[in-house]
């Protein structure tokens, strides 16, 4: 069957190496899996499609300084985790079964007790019995950290294959930014990440395992992965398997190209996807560790770390081009196999041999170069005029709080009491707002649709706290964006945390609007709730002040942030964090808290934020991009990783809004029902559930009515606002409700 399209020229910066403990691996995975009764007789592979494969040689070039008996137990995972695939396809995919796979698949987390002690399940498969073995093979020597992050990365990567079989039941191309977000978790390269960590013997230290930067390495590792793979596999998963989850499919699909275009297209991500761990690993881990004040091991383990991660990509790319499982039109190549294996004599050596990664490693930097450049030399304030919008589909009625005209006047009152409507002393062009514009903006509008049922107190409460939001949002351009450091910005990072304590007491006098504001809002928020609440909620104010940081350093940069970080973080500076601990908190005790750390809330809280981020992102584009030289909107966004038109990257955020409240509509109609009889939830607790989703839709209804109202986004508003001669362009233009701090969602439900 002939190849659908040509295989680009890929990006292999590091060449691969080949461990020499390989035969060795060979002969005792062949055992393991025949013990595990994976070959003959379980009707998904035969001995001649193991031998084949050759997992074996994957794990030895993926980790090639690992020891024999570590090499058999990395290349035992693999061959688990590749008969797992074939047989969830076998048995699931194919036949449609989504009853059946959620059953199959509810019972693999018993195999993975924190403790190995407490294994208590009886295998009934061979998926069963090969995880069973595994686990217990695997944690002893690992902290239980990484026990923790490790089952939870197989728990995701085992249950999201429920994902791709409901694309498939529903015939549905995921929308490109959806699909690489889900990609991550269904593709397995962040459960590689963690035995990268087992095989180099070098394990994470857990007080930065979950830091931005280590999570963006695992991100883009993982990314690098899927879409290469999406590269090899595209004719057996298209043609053999009926697979709807492939990068090129998706974009075919979505701009409308030929296959040829849409792999070369996949190819340029693939490629961005490599820089961008390159980029964290050089200019955000050092810093980090320090940051953390990390020793001589730490140092080492991490780097140790970084390394394996490399080392994975080129392997994998080398065996990609080498198995009968994928398109790669090569035969086999043993001999070059054998050169490899007598150069893997020391970490230096060299691979050699036709379709070695070395011999393609000057063409791969020469054809890698425009998707790097694009990342950094955006244009600032091109005139780019307003822009259609989508149809936003609101199926949520609208409802106002009666109290709204009492909290528009307590909101002027406010605004001046804290001084956010004056100039700061010793800040140039600090003169930022003044009535008339905080009049135009209508923050109490905003809050008035989010909470309809609020007391006159929570409105004011609200409205002050998106008010607050949005000047930081103009503040941080004025005060930080003109120095070429982060410095100062830090420091004002951590005063606010100080305005912040846990006991309400040892707090600094405010010196700032910025910080009178903070001051004040913490007081008459904080005050009221209990120590455990009252932890919760700072973690929500931090995590949103910490995203701003994140904004800044991309701004400073020029660098426009991928579609997936972009979203996760966007949350974090929509104020998501605070928002959901906000309205939890609001419903008390009802609801445990474990089940706040479901799939389908979580999937429910995700859906509504990035409803309302992707909505706000598409009004506010003529005003971030062409007024305010921002990078951080999804428009921008998508055009730049995607390479496309403003047409195209329009198409692709209304289509992904669509599709994050079709999924937010699924939740609430199916899951939270399933969720009430999975955990024998009692009426009190599942009417508080219920309340939660309906202030979800109150939350999107409202903001939209607020965008549709208020006189910010229309191009006389802009021309309005904009019309007094303007300080020189900052180097930072955060983004938020409107801009990154106006997204802050107000309090709910605080007495």
């Amino acid at each position: 069957m002939p190849q659908p399209f040509e295989l680009p020229t890929f990006y292999v910066p590091h060449p691969a190496r080949l461990n020499p403990h390989l035969e060795g691996a060979r002969v005792h995975t062949k055992a393991w899996a025949r013990e595990m009764r994976m070959i003959e007789g379980s009707g998904i592979w035969d001995e001649s499609d193991f031998d084949s494969h050759d997992y074996a040689l994957l794990c030895a070039y993926t980790h090639p300084d690992a020891s024999g008996p570590e090499l058999d137990l990395i290349t035992d995972w693999y061959v688990w985790v590749f008969f797992f695939d074939d047989h969830f396809l076998d048995i699931f995919k194919r036949t449609r079964d989504m009853p059946g796979a959620k059953a199959y698949l509810d019972r693999l987390p018993a195999f993975m007790p924190i403790r190995p002690e407490d294994a208590t399940e009886t295998p009934t498969n061979q998926v069963e019995a090969g995880l069973a073995d595994l686990w217990a093979r695997t944690v002893p020597v690992m902290s239980e950290d990484w026990r923790r992050r490790f089952k939870e990365s197989t728990q995701h990567l085992l249950e999201e294959s429920l994902w791709e079989l409901s694309n498939i039941n529903e015939g549905r191309v995921s929308n490109p930014v959806e699909y690489i977000e889900m990609r991550r978790k269904v593709g397995g390269a962040p459960w590689s990440a963690h035995l990268v960590e087992h095989a180099a013997g070098a394990e994470v230290p857990a007080v930065i395992a979950a830091s931005r930067p280590m999570r963006v390495l695992k991100d883009t590792f993982a990314d690098g992965v899927h879409l290469r793979n999406d590269i090899f596999s595209y004719q057996r998963e298209t043609q053999d398997e009926g697979e709807l989850a492939n990068a090129i499919l998706v974009l075919e699909k979505f701009l409308g190209v030929g296959t040829q275009e849409a792999a070369d297209a996949v190819n340029d991500l693939l490629t961005s996807r490599l820089q961008q761990f390159e980029h964290t690993a050089l200019t955000e881990v050092g810093p980090l560790l320090l940051e953390h004040g990390l020793g001589p091991e730490a140092w080492a383990d991490v780097l140790a770390y970084v390394k394996g991660l490399q080392d994975w990509q080129s392997g994998g790319h080398e065996w990609h081009m080498r198995s009968s499982r994928y398109m790669n039109g090569a035969a086999d190549n043993r001999a070059s196999e054998h050169s490899l294996l007598a150069a893997a004599g020391g970490p230096m050596a060299g691979p050699s041999g036709l379709g070695t990664s070395a011999a393609r490693l000057v063409s791969s930097l020469v054809a890698s170069l425009p998707a790097r450049l694009r990342s950094f030399t955006h244009v600032p304030f091109q005139k780019v005029g307003p822009l259609p919008h989508p149809d936003f589909a609101m199926p949520y009625e609208l409802r106002l709080s009666p109290h709204l005209e009492g909290a528009r006047r307590h909101n002027v009152e406010w605004s001046h009491r804290t001084g956010i409507l004056e100039p700061v002393p010793g800040l140039p062009g600090s003169e930022i707002w003044d009535e008339a514009r905080l009049k135009d903006i209508d923050l109490p509008l905003c809050a008035a649709g989010i909470h309809p049922d609020a007391t006159p107190e929570e409105l004011d409460l609200a409205s002050d706290w998106l008010t607050w939001g949005t000047y930081a949002d103009d503040y941080y351009p004025v005060a930080f964006g003109r120095t070429p450091d982060m410095t100062a910005a830090k420091a004002c990072h951590e005063r606010l945390l100080l305005l912040m304590p846990l006991d309400l007491t040892a707090m600094p006098a405010p010196l700032t609007p910025l910080e009178r504001g903070l001051a004040d809002l913490w007081q008459r928020t904080a005050g009221p709730m209990g120590p455990d609440d009252r932890r919760t909620f700072r973690a929500g104010v931090t995590a949103m002040l910490e995203s701003w940081l994140w904004e800044l350093a991309n701004q400073k940069q020029n660098r426009i942030p991928e579609p997936v970080d972009y979203i996760e973080m966007r949350r974090k500076t929509f104020g998501s964090d605070l928002t959901m601990s906000l309205c939890r908190i609001g419903h008390g005790s009802a609801v445990p808290p474990e089940i706040y750390d479901t799939r389908p809330v979580r999937a429910l809280e995700s859906a509504a934020a990035d409803y309302a981020c992707l909505m706000n992102d598409v009004f506010s584009y003529q005003k971030e991009i062409e007024f305010e030289g921002e990078v951080h909107n999804a428009i921008l966004v998508v055009q730049n990783f995607f390479d496309c038109g403003i047409t195209e990257a329009l198409g692709i955020v209304g289509d992904l809004m669509t599709s994050r409240m079709r999924e937010f509509q699924y939740i609430v109609a199916t899951q939270l029902p399933a969720l009430f009889e999975d955990f024998g939830l009692n009426e009190e607790a599942r009417t508080a559930l219920t309340a939660y989703a309906d202030e979800l839709k109150n939350w999107m209804s409202g903001i939209l009515n607020w965008h549709e109202g208020c006189f910010r986004y229309a191009e006389e508003d802009l021309l309005r606002h904009h019309a007094k001669p303007a300080a020189p362009a900052p180097l930072f233009t955060p983004s938020g409700l409107g801009t990154s701090a106006a997204r802050l969602a107000p309090p709910v439900g605080v007495g």
